[in-house]
């Protein structure tokens, strides 16, 4: 099974033709998009574990990984509402397929209600603008983010609080955040998005970086932002720390692995951006680590 899985990593690309991904948690109808995928080199995947532990544990020994990007859409039975936008056209190659395929889906764009930021890194932010940059995709939602999120990417010096390879986001986000001011609103961990449907902080991978949680009747499932970003690494491995997570890398780990003993003990759906198509799983106590089982 994790050589698979490591396999489904290397060619999501199938996801950008793959139809809609629904289903159902209590009263909430969900649907999983996919935003296409993304290029970025294998040794991403832990800054504190050498190159040959990391293709021991993904089974894969190549230069890059091209891990996909999958977008939750949520209906509740007032509203319709997006968790993160995707990258739109200005990020990577690979990315910004929402649009095209939420159109071949029959989803009107126009329909969403809210959208809400689990953290704002390109791929889960830029697709908020049209290709010019100038109009919202989404005009008739409102949009949410954690302060700590909004405050950490509109602070004068976001751009020196990065890594190197990394201060051209600061820009990105501060561009696309202002050109949606006007209707964005900052919620807090605990709070409500909706009735049933709530955020969960999981910052270190970002400042403010969180999760949501949907829980209707008996039913619950965890859309997981970044919080678990690769089917092996981020369960069999939680201390080893992604590139990506460049705020606080050892809140990030110490995050990963308190969600891992509470979906392992709860049993609770995940919904992972990153993981392979569709992202929908559940975690497994594997002897001290986890693992995840595609549902």
């Amino acid at each position: 099974m994790l050589a698979g899985l490591g396999a489904a990593t290397l060619f999501p690309s199938c996801a950008l033709s793959a139809p809609p991904h629904k289903l159902k948690v209590g009263e909430f109808e969900i649907t999983v998009l996919s935003d296409g995928y993304l290029t970025v080199p294998t040794r991403f995947l832990a800054r504190n574990a050498s190159e040959a532990e990391i293709v021991s544990a993904i089974g894969v020994g190549t230069a890059a990984i091209t891990p996909p990007c999958n977008v939750t859409l949520v209906r509740t039975p007032t509203e319709t509402i997006l968790v993160d936008v995707g990258s739109g056209s200005h990020f990577m190659p690979g990315a910004g397929k929402l649009a095209e395929n939420m159109e071949a889906a029959g989803i009107d764009r126009h329909s969403i209600s809210k959208v809400v930021f689990t953290h704002a890194h390109p791929d889960h932010l830029w697709g908020v603008l049209d290709d010019f940059d100038d109009t919202p995709m989404f005009p008739g939602a409102s949009y949410l983010i954690s302060s700590a999120e909004l405050n950490f990417w509109l602070a004068r010096d976001a751009t020196s609080r990065l890594p190197e390879d990394r201060q051209n986001f600061a820009a990105g986000a501060r561009r696309n955040l202002e050109m949606i001011k006007d209707k964005l609103q900052t919620i807090e961990p605990g709070q409500e998005i909706a009735a049933g449907m709530r955020v969960l902080d999981a910052s270190g991978h970002t400042a403010g970086h969180m999760c949501v949680e949907l829980f209707s009747g008996r039913e619950g499932a965890v859309v997981l932002g970044d919080a678990l970003t690769h089917p092996i690494i981020s369960f069999a491995h939680p201390d080893w720390m992604p590139a990506a997570d460049h705020h606080d890398p050892l809140r990030a780990a110490a995050v990963r692995k308190a969600l891992l003993d509470r979906l392992a003990t709860d049993r609770e759906r995940v919904i992972g951006f990153h993981l392979p198509f569709p992202g929908i799983g559940f975690v497994e106590r594997d002897g001290s680590s986890y693992r995840f089982v595609p549902a």
